[in-house]
């Protein structure tokens, strides 16, 4: 009885894996996935009109107090002006302090000589209300939390909690979470269980394919595939545009970075050569598998620390013109889909073409931004499984060439501004880890430095 069950059920899940492995080996979708998202988006703007209509009749009967409304806090009652606190500039600034990047600090060290200087606590000011200016707003800080919506999207992980404002909103909201908890979950579970699996098997296999011109476009389709199915079990919907700038020679694809899974999001549409530090677990396991058939630089914890070797390594590969481009997330961290970052110029350095590509998630669908600082990776795995879906716009851009008499830094900053400005992120020239780590002791010379020249200067 039992086996006879099994059977039954055997058939119509293997068509099912069968079918999904077809339509992403062909790049191919039959628009269930475009049909989800446009339905949550009438659903997501059912919800608004309702919050606000509840929202109104609630204030119909309550008074607005006094004091309220002499600090003026009555304007934060309005939800559109409430969003524009999120990533707006709060403060004017007359003049911004801020770290000037350098190619060798130590040719800007303090004289040791010494000087008299008149000073006066008075021109400390400046100084002191540069940073009570930096505490109030943080132009770091705001860009390791979830980024604010503009509607509640009836997650209750989101900084709104309106799932019991009516019973309305209240049934849409348990009716979500059932699905997504006992429908969506464990079948985006199984299919990112199939995409692993499938890069174990294929790239065992194409590495025992003696013919390289054989070998490279099957480990090319393997790769594809792969990360389709992987981006498959997340909903992902992906909107590619220019593509005629798409990476095809060795190089560098040079992204902004939100998320671990910016990787499967490009790899769903072009072949990289990966770059990163050895791990264990499920990202091992897949690290492992893609290396079998793939040119893809995997490094030691120590290793990936000496700068020498990395370079190294780095220019080899370019040097291949059979090598696919490298894909590098120069900012080192993830941010949190509001801004970019400082570049790490290591791999502006080395030399050859540089591709620019630009990602711009949809936060109304779920926070793809990954705050490793609050988050595992098996956590953050789970609130994306558990999330509505991954929508996101990806930009390939002209390709860019370090310019004669350009230092690595400047070229960084050039590529960084061209990303910003496509995917409509806030152009930042702080370094990332600096949510991990102090500030640079060369940042403060600098900083002491110019101050030493204001006083004498006075």
């Amino acid at each position: 009885m039992i086996s006879e069950i099994i059977n039954i059920c055997w058939i119509p899940f293997t068509g099912f894996i069968s079918f999904l492995i077809l339509l992403s080996a062909i790049n191919k979708s039959i628009g269930v996935r475009k049909a989800y998202v446009n339905l949550l988006l009438r659903i997501f703007e059912y919800g608004r009109v309702s919050i606000e209509t509840a929202s109104k009749e609630n204030q119909k009967f309550e008074s607005k107090s006094k004091t309220d409304t002499k600090l003026g806090l009555e304007v934060v009652e309005d939800d559109d002006n409430k969003e524009t606190l999120n990533g707006a500039t709060l403060i004017t600034r007359d003049a911004i302090l801020l770290p000037q990047a350098q190619e060798n600090t130590q040719d800007k060290q303090v004289s040791s000589k010494k000087e008299e200087i008149n000073f006066d606590f008075e021109k400390c000011l400046d100084y002191v209300k540069s940073g009570i200016e930096a505490i109030i707003e943080d132009d770091v800080t705001s860009r390791f939390e979830a980024e604010e919506l503009k509607s509640w999207n009836m997650l209750t992980r989101t900084n709104r909690h309106y799932e019991f404002i009516s019973w309305k909103i209240t049934l849409i909201w348990v009716v979500g979470f059932i699905v997504r908890y006992t429908i969506l979950m464990p079948l985006r579970v199984l299919v990112c269980f199939i995409g692993v699996l499938f890069a174990v098997v294929t790239n065992s296999i194409v590495a025992l394919i003696p013919y390289r011109f054989l070998r490279h476009p099957l480990a090319d389709l393997s790769f594809k595939i792969t990360f389709r199915l992987i981006s498959s079990s997340l909903s992902a919907l992906i909107k590619f545009h220019n593509k005629q700038y798409k990476p095809t020679t060795s190089g560098f694809c040079v992204a902004n970075h939100t998320t671990p899974l910016d990787v499967a999001i490009l790899s769903t549409d072009c072949t990289f050569s990966l770059i990163g530090q050895r791990h264990g677990g499920f990202l091992g396991i897949l690290q492992r598998a893609l290396a079998r058939a793939s040119p893809h630089i995997w490094f030691e914890r120590g290793e990936a620390k000496d700068r020498h070797t990395v370079a190294e390594r780095l220019k080899q590969h370019v040097s291949d013109p059979n090598n696919p481009p490298i894909l590098i997330f120069p900012e080192g961290t993830c941010i949190n889909n509001t801004s970019v970052m400082q570049f790490k110029k290591g791999s502006f350095e080395v030399g050859g073409v540089i591709y620019p590509v630009a990602i711009k998630y949809d936060p109304r669908f779920g926070d793809a931004f990954w705050n490793s600082a609050k988050y595992s990776m098996m956590q953050y795995l789970y609130m994306m499984m558990t999330s509505w879906a991954i929508v996101c716009d990806v930009w390939y851009l002209p390709p860019m060439y370090r310019q004669d008499g350009e230092s690595a830094i400047d070229f960084a900053n050039r590529v960084k501004g061209v990303i910003a400005k496509q995917g409509g992120l806030v152009d930042l020239v702080w370094d990332g880890q600096l949510k991990r780590m102090k500030p640079k002791k060369e940042w403060k010379e600098i900083q002491q430095v110019e101050f030493a020249n204001r006083l004498k200067s006075d």
